[in-house]
């Protein structure tokens, strides 16, 4: 198939690259600024908010994938990343005839009143099934992986031996590389039609915190004190990471109010039939071998 998609310069975006023209697909993907020469890869130079590139994105492609979208930042960041920017992608979609439209929500649009992030996820989604084409929604738990730079932060707190992380809180997980099989499996597949997805590492009951911590801890070869927090010191926390780091903080206020939910596991009655998909990385095989590319980058000491 020949493929549009956006964000293929991030981290998911970038693995789908690579894992659709390994399967053979013909892609056109989105970028801000000049990238080097990829196989498989035509480059289209522009942004979600430059309609004329968008066009020339999506122009003789079967199917859209929007991946892209803002995961730190303001309101209005937010808002015109991921509200803004997937309308004008459908959009762009629609006048090009495209009807096959796969969008990368995430996990906290199930409970948009929790954070600014959450709310700008749920609404991004309206724009794709208003538009009444052949859609899927895939809404992903935390995502881990080669190139990651968000969970890398709890790799280099279970270097020091110490993994702080809100108290009472259940998550699911998903290695990159099955959640791009996932993306890839919805191209041709009926059953995801029309769908949301949860999809996660298939743990039953996703994993507590303090569960998940010993795992990093066990992937990095060290014990670890996993140290659960109230949200008031998580609070302010995010005031120490955003003076220290400024817009680099990756601990804001935002953050905060989405990781102290007590239930980020994913749904069994949204996880995609197992005869179009299964989970194939086991999660604490997948830790290490992540540690060992964070090692081989020189991004974990």
């Amino acid at each position: 198939m020949r493929l549009a998609i956006t964000g293929g310069t991030g981290f998911v975006g970038g693995h789908l690259l690579r894992m659709a023209v390994e399967a053979g697909h013909e892609v056109r993907a989105l970028t801000r600024r000049a990238q080097p020469l990829l196989a498989g890869v035509t480059w289209i130079q522009g942004a979600l908010n430059a309609p004329d590139s968008l066009a020339r994105l999506v122009e003789g492609c079967d199917v859209v994938i929007h991946v892209a979208g803002v995961i730190n930042g303001d309101r209005e960041a937010f808002r015109t990343g991921n509200i803004v920017g997937t309308e004008n992608v459908v959009e762009a979609a629609a006048h090009a005839g495209i009807r096959r439209f796969i969008h990368i929500s995430s996990l906290a649009a199930r409970e948009p009143s929790l954070s600014t992030y959450g709310w700008s996820k749920a609404i991004s989604e309206e724009p794709v099934i208003a538009a009444g084409g052949n859609w899927t929604i895939v809404r992903p738990p935390a995502i881990y992986g080669p190139g990651d730079r968000e969970m890398l932060e709890l790799f280099k707190a279970a270097r020091r031996g110490v993994v702080p992380l809100p108290r009472g809180t259940r998550l699911s997980v998903i290695a990159v590389e099955d959640l791009c099989r996932l993306i890839l499996a919805c191209l041709t597949s009926e059953l995801s039609s029309a769908r949301t997805y949860e999809p996660d590492d298939g743990t039953e009951g996703g994993w507590s915190a303090s569960d998940f911590a010993h795992a990093i801890g066990d992937a990095v070869g060290k014990r670890v004190i996993a140290v659960p927090l109230p949200k008031a010191a998580l609070v302010l926390g995010s005031m120490i990471d955003s003076a220290l780091r400024g817009k680099r903080a990756k601990l804001t206020s935002d953050r905060v109010a989405y990781f102290c939910h007590p239930d980020w596991t994913a749904s069994a009655l949204a996880r995609p039939s197992e005869d179009m998909w299964r989970p194939e990385i086991e999660t604490r095989a997948g830790l290490v071998a992540t540690a060992r590319w964070y090692r081989a980058e020189g991004w974990l000491a």
